[in-house]
């Protein structure tokens, strides 16, 4: 029977201050995502049809699925969270973001311009109205920009994701109060881990 785990951070705790805390961190991560992962292996310890299933499966097995909802919420929520410390890193943001790469050319084909896509990707979170999600997928041979409410992802649609931002009040309540927007400007100019988008292009999986 399928065992999750909590995932290790790609980084220390500490890595992403001053634009996110170590203290923002271990509520987040030790918390929040270890709670998602901790319920769903009790949901689906009794549920042969979930047996050796990866957590991607499980996500579009149970989406839709009235009576699956939790396995569904907690589900995509381990996924989200996962995907999300991956995309985030302390060489990350402006400085890492290089136009003659593969994600370059597509970000710059897709909106014009790095700064274009920022300014539609900021708008994106910010205006997902309560918990939820701001992505970055890959559909056909361009990038698009989508939003999703609470634990929703790109796994149920025929979208790949390349980059997200969580938007959920735990994810910046703690250093950035009400101010949603700066937490996501702090995020997109100085943490986002283009090299993580680069490989989600080619079909890495987390």
């Amino acid at each position: 029977m399928t065992e999750f785990t909590l995932p290790k951070l790609p980084f220390a705790q500490d890595a992403l201050q001053p634009h996110m805390s170590a203290n923002t961190l271990s509520f987040h991560y030790g918390k929040h995502h270890k709670a998602y992962v901790d319920n769903l292996n009790g949901l689906i310890k009794n549920r042969d049809e979930y047996k050796d299933m990866t957590l991607q499966a499980i996500v579009q097995k149970s989406a839709g699925v009235a009576e699956d909802t939790g396995i569904f919420n907690n589900a995509a929520q381990v996924f989200n969270h996962s995907f999300f410390w991956n995309c985030l890193s302390p060489d990350g943001g402006d400085k890492a973001f290089r136009k003659d790469s593969q994600i370059g050319a597509l970000v710059e084909g897709s909106f014009g311009s790095l700064h274009e896509f920022k300014a539609l990707f900021k708008a994106a979170a910010v205006s997902q109205f309560g918990s939820g999600w701001a992505w970055l997928v890959k559909n056909g041979d361009l990038l698009e920009i989508v939003k999703t409410q609470n634990a929703g992802n790109p796994l149920t649609t025929s979208s790949t994701p390349i980059l997200t931002i969580d938007v959920w009040e735990h994810a910046y309540y703690l250093d950035y109060q009400n101010r949603r927007g700066d937490f996501v400007d702090a995020v997109l100019d100085n943490l986002i881990n283009w090299n993580f988008a680069a490989a989600s292009l080619q079909g890495h999986k987390i």
